[in-house]
Order: structure tokens, then C-alpha cells, then sequence
């Protein structure tokens, strides 16, 4: 390529990154990434304290186990439970109701946790709780970035972005002056693109990062370790991310293209968050046609669907046919290009007209 369209693509790239990162519209972006860690910190927070409780009610039933809690069911009498458990650790009277006394007994054996609920003498209903499981925190964490992350924040991420490379820049009445500058009008949208992909990858990356880490935060550190160096912990963190980027790289091409075609983002935003939504009820044809099918190809945790799930979000985890790895990564690769040529060619005969937007 010539050093001269290399030189040009960074001067415009370093501008645009300038406003990406710390542009008013950028607020968003950045409450948008910030939203999943948040949940994560509640869920560790949450897991750290009952964690604390239940180890000193498991000091107090030193006789308590798991196995002896789930003996304990509807219809027992109370001295049959606490010749099984014990004395409670915890006990709480919670209403008398036509003379008919209402408690609330706790046991716990240091991690799991039981509610034996008593109306008079008989057991009327249990709620046992085990420990926070591994395995379940990591299908928890493989459905918020399915359902939540990918499918919202970083799809409005880059809406908020890439829509206005162009369209914010005819709202503020200021991209004249890229089309009167003497640089070629691919070399502005090659620029503007890669920082808006460099902008979006680096928050959403990071907003990965620090998920992953609040998560496992509150686990044994022996535990993370097994994870982490012995197991497939690295393997699902590098695939998180890049399934991130890539996502970045998918949408930002189709609202590149779209900001510059159309001036109401909202028409293609909603649009194409239906499109994606749907994907997994389309014809095999009609699906390779959206980023959200390469993406969940390349997730590297698969969640289940039993028959509890509800119908809508059976929907988005309905992965029909994934394709290969290598295919998913070169399709989004292939799409974002052709999309990106689309674009480019489409500046060439840009005209703005600011008293028409």
C-alpha cells in the first residue's frame, strides 16, 4: 500500500479515536459496558456474605450435613427434624394465624444452606440451597454474554459508535471538512472504521475481563487455579474476547454502512436486533446472513435448554447447524469486507446537504 494512504488512514484514525473515546456520545457507550460488571460485583458480593452467614451457622450444627438436609420434607413433625438435624441454627417466628404458630428454622453444614418452614408442629415446605457451584456460575456467565452483552450492549455499543462516524458528524455539521481535506474519501472511512473497531474492541474487551474476574472472584483460589492453569479457564477467557471483538468488527461494518446510506439509525438498529433475534427459526440460507450466527458458532460454552427455559429465550439459544470455527471466523471476515467495500465505494459520491438533514 502507499506510505502516503498509510500515513493518511492513522492521522484520520488518531482524530476519530480521539472522539470515539471521549466524545458526549461515548457516555453511553461506556454505561452500556459497565452494565454486566456491575452484575457480576451483586453476584459476588451476594455469594462472599451468605458464604460468611452460612459458616457460622454451620458452626453451630456441627452434626448438620448435606446429605441429612435433603432427608427433610413436607409432613414432618418437628421433633422428627431436629432429631435428624438438631436444634436449629437460626430460628425465626414469622405470623400466628388462627392460633396456628408460623417458623422459619436454618440449618447449614458451612456451605449449603436449609429453610425448614413449620405451620404449628408439621414441616409445610423446605428450601435447601447448595454451595455456589463452579459449573453453574460458568453457564451463567456463557448466557449473560449471549443474551445480554453480545445481543445488546455490544450491539448498541456500536450503534452509538459507527452510525456516527458519519451521521453525528453531519448532525454537528463538521464532516465537510474531511471531504474538502485532500485524502481520499476510502482512506476517511478506512480511518473512521478502525477507530471506532479499536474504540468498541478495547471497552467491551475490557468490560470482559473484569466480568470474568468479579465472577471467579469470590471461589477458592486453589479452585481458580485448576481452573485457570489446569483446565480450560485461559481457553474460555480468549474466546470470550475474541468473540468480542469479532462482534465489534461484524455490527461496526453493517452501521458503518448503514449511517452512511440512512439518516434515522433507529430503522436499522431495530431492524437488525429483530433479524438476529429470530436467526435461529430462519431458513439455513437466511441465517448465514446475520453476525450473531458466526458468533454463538465461536462461544465456547454451550448452554443448555431444558423445558424450563422460556419460549423467547429458547429462541436466542437455539443454535441450529453451528458451523466450524475457522468457517465462522473467515464468513464474519468475508461479510465485514464486503460490507466495508460497499461503504468505501459509496463515499466516493458522497454528498452532504446540511440544511436537508
Amino acid at each position: 500500500m502507499n506510505p502516503l494512504w498509510l500515513s493518511q488512514t492513522w492521522a484520520v484514525m488518531r482524530l476519530e479515536l480521539k472522539k470515539s473515546f471521549f466524545n458526549r456520545r461515548s457516555f453511553w457507550i461506556y454505561l452500556l459496558a459497565l452494565a454486566p460488571v456491575l452484575i457480576f460485583a451483586g453476584h459476588a458480593l451476594d455469594v462472599s456474605g451468605r458464604r460468611g452467614h452460612r459458616q457460622q451457622m454451620g458452626a453451630r450444627n456441627p452434626g448438620v450435613t448435606a446429605e441429612k438436609m435433603r432427608q427433610v420434607h413436607s409432613g414432618m413433625t418437628r421433633d422428627e427434624v431436629t432429631k435428624l438435624l438438631g436444634p436449629p441454627a437460626e430460628k425465626i417466628t414469622t405470623s400466628r394465624r388462627r392460633g396456628v404458630e408460623r417458623q422459619n428454622w436454618a440449618y447449614s453444614d458451612g456451605s449449603a444452606e436449609l429453610r425448614v418452614y413449620f405451620a404449628g408442629d408439621e414441616v409445610r415446605g423446605t428450601n435447601y440451597r447448595d454451595a455456589c457451584n463452579f459449573g453453574e456460575d460458568t453457564i451463567i456467565f456463557a448466557a449473560v454474554f449471549q443474551f445480554f452483552f453480545l445481543r445488546l450492549m455490544v450491539f448498541f455499543g456500536c450503534v452509538f459508535v459507527f452510525i456516527n462516524l458519519f451521521r453525528g458528524e453531519m448532525l454537528d455539521r463538521s464532516l465537510h471538512y474531511y471531504l474538502l481535506a485532500p485524502v481520499r474519501r476510502e482512506i476517511v472511512v478506512a480511518g473512521k472504521f478502525l477507530a471506532g473497531l479499536v474504540a468498541t474492541s478495547v471497552i467491551f474487551c475490557t468490560s470482559i475481563g473484569l466480568q470474568f474476574t468479579i465472577l471467579n472472584m469470590h471461589f477458592d483460589p486453589q479452585v481458580m487455579e485448576q481452573y485457570m492453569a489446569r483446565g480450560s479457564g485461559w481457553h474460555h477467557l480468549l474466546s470470550y474476547l475474541g468473540v468480542t471483538a469479532l462482534a465489534c468488527l461484524g455490527y461496526g461494518t453493517v452501521f458503518l454502512t448503514a449511517g452512511l446510506f440512512l439518516r434515522n439509525p433507529l430503522i436499522p438498529a431495530v431492524t437488525i436486533e429483530i433479524w438476529e433475534s429470530i436467526n435461529g427459526i430462519l431458513p439455513a440460507m437466511l441465517r448465514k446472513f446475520s453476525v450473531i450466527y458466526y458468533l454463538r458458532s465461536l462461544t465456547p460454552v454451550e448452554i443448555p435448554i431444558d423445558r424450563g427455559v422460556p419460549p423467547p429465550l429458547a429462541l436466542l439459544a437455539l443454535n441450529v447447524e453451528p458451523v466450524a470455527p475457522y468457517i465462522a471466523v473467515i464468513g464474519l471476515l468475508v461479510v465485514s469486507a464486503a460490507l466495508l467495500a460497499i461503504a468505501a465505494r459509496s463515499a466516493r459520491t458522497l454528498q452532504i446537504n446540511y440544511g436537508a438533514e
